[in-house]
């Protein structure tokens, strides 16, 4: 990519950035309406714009910036220190604050928070020619654990 604007020599591909991988560790966010967070929870996803997310979802490209939020969450996934943003973001998310449900790309639950949310990590890969052909889904992803367990407001 970078030879294609490079023509006076003044880029290149440096750090962890120069080549882009097939497979990323993504982190989803989820609530939930049950009253507990176990096993009979039906949980559903924030999307946002600029993550993989749901795998029957298309990726999306946006160039030459990244969306500043999708950027850390893909960065927290990796193993990033820094997760006081994040907590804030779930505590915002809970409190149902105005602002920060214009982050989502897809809020789901509109009309009155979640009583729980939770941080899974996920490893995405895009499917193979034979899999997109037989499934139509663009990303396979596996579970690899949890970053945060169920945080609630009102527990």
């Amino acid at each position: 990519m970078n030879a294609s604007f490079n023509r006076y020599r003044l880029v290149h591909a440096c750090g962890a950035f120069g080549p882009v991988t097939k497979r990323r560790r993504e982190v989803v966010i989820e609530g939930t309406d049950a009253r507990e967070p176990d096993a009979g929870a039906l949980w559903r996803e924030y999307d946002f714009t600029g993550k993989p997310g749901a795998p029957m979802r298309i990726p999306r490209q946006f160039a030459p910036y990244h969306l500043r939020l999708d950027w850390q969450m893909w960065f927290l996934a990796l193993g990033s220190p820094d997760t006081g943003w994040f907590q804030r973001l779930l505590l915002r998310l809970l409190e149902q604050d105005r602002a920060t449900l214009r982050l989502p790309r897809v809020n789901p639950y509109p009309d009155a928070p979640p009583r729980w949310l939770r941080g899974r990590v996920y490893d995405y890969r895009f499917t193979t020619w034979t899999e997109r052909k037989e499934g139509g889904a663009w990303w396979v992803r596996t579970e690899i654990g949890v970053l945060v367990p169920p945080v609630s407001l009102r527990a």
